[in-house]
């Protein structure tokens, strides 16, 4: 049964890929420029969401939920943003940005761990912990903003011989160094969550943490570092956000953290899964920027910005018929 349900899903992924080649390939026919245009803008808009899917699915997968992705992208944001301004002068533009992305990832993985100690120490409703983190983020991030700060602009990296194929190049092979650690890292997760001891032990005390402890996994100390491990991703999350902007504005996760959890949802826990499914949700907004920037159709603006939120209600409701969460997701595991 279970092969046959693996040879479905490989089946279904492969008819998958060649619909979207097919589409690509004709779009591409019919308008080079804007189908390119829409292609490296998707990919450009999966990458927080890939990251941030991605801290939500090891967080489950370890049994605890993170409603508070929201927050620790903010902060990871605001926390990178004000490292790297404040060292410019101090380090240069490359340095500086390493050091906001360190700074944006240390905040954001303390939130991580703090929500683990919530939920394992305190036995919080998990819920109820992540919101306070949102709540913390975007009061923080509000009271300690500085108007007119600005930071290094985070360099493109075209891949030299690559960035100039038709298509591919600017869809694949020109983007920033956070959107190629976001594709590398759904692959990455992937590889360590099925193939390796790290992997079985954090599925083990996802689905049934006791029978994980009978055998000598220690439950919370996995947790405490999968959850400060997956706030790190959070924290390249919020920091992906500034590749293009350059600069911090309130808010401006803009609800990305709970788009995040419904890539996830509808990855089926998987880190592939999360992958495709967060450039399903980079399609609808590349394609709204794309028609609100060519005003393609005589709407209001706010129309073609509701777009992703409606996807996203929407892919709750379908998903949410046939998930599977992990077993032991969002319940407080008793040793005794």
């Amino acid at each position: 049964m279970t092969l046959t349900k693996t040879l479905k899903g490989n089946t279904a992924t492969i008819v998958g890929l060649i619909a979207v080649a097919v589409a690509l390939s004709a779009s591409y026919l019919w308008d080079d420029t804007q189908t390119t245009a829409v292609a490296a803008r998707t990919v450009r808009e999966a990458a927080p969401l890939i990251l941030a899917g991605l801290c939500g699915l090891v967080g489950e997968r370890s049994g605890i939920i993170n409603i508070g992705i929201e927050g620790q992208m903010l902060l990871g944001a605001f926390c990178g943003f004000m490292a790297a301004s404040y060292t410019t002068n101090a380090l240069g533009s490359t340095v500086s940005l390493l050091a906001g992305v360190a700074g944006g990832v240390a905040v954001a993985s303390a939130a991580g761990w703090f929500l683990a100690w919530t939920a394992i120490r305190l036995r919080m409703d998990q819920i109820i912990a992540g919101t306070v983190i949102n709540i913390f983020a975007i009061g923080a991030t509000s009271f300690f903003f500085v108007q007119g700060r600005t930071m290094p602009t985070v360099p493109n990296w075209p891949v030299p011989g690559l960035r100039d194929v038709p298509l591919l190049g600017r869809m694949l092979f020109d983007h920033g160094p956070l959107t190629y650690v976001a594709m590398l890292a759904a692959v990455l997760i992937h590889i360590a969550l099925f193939h390796t001891r790290w992997g079985l032990r954090t599925r083990a005390v996802g689905e049934h943490p006791g029978a994980a402890d009978t055998v000598g996994v220690n439950v919370f100390r996995l947790r405490y570092l999968n959850l400060a491990a997956a706030g790190a991703l959070a924290g390249l999350a919020g920091f992906a956000l500034l590749q293009s902007a350059s600069a911090f504005n309130r808010g401006m996760s803009n609800g990305k953290g709970f788009i995040a959890l419904a890539v996830m949802i509808f990855g089926r826990w998987r880190p592939m899964g999360v992958f495709g499914a967060a450039l399903l949700f980079g399609f609808f907004n590349a394609l709204q920027a794309q028609l609100q920037f060519k005003q393609a159709l005589d709407v209001p603006p706010q129309f073609f910005g509701m777009i992703p939120f409606v996807l996203t209600i929407a892919v709750l409701a379908l998903a949410g018929l046939s998930a599977r969460p992990p077993a032991a997701s969002g319940q407080p595991y008793d040793p005794d």
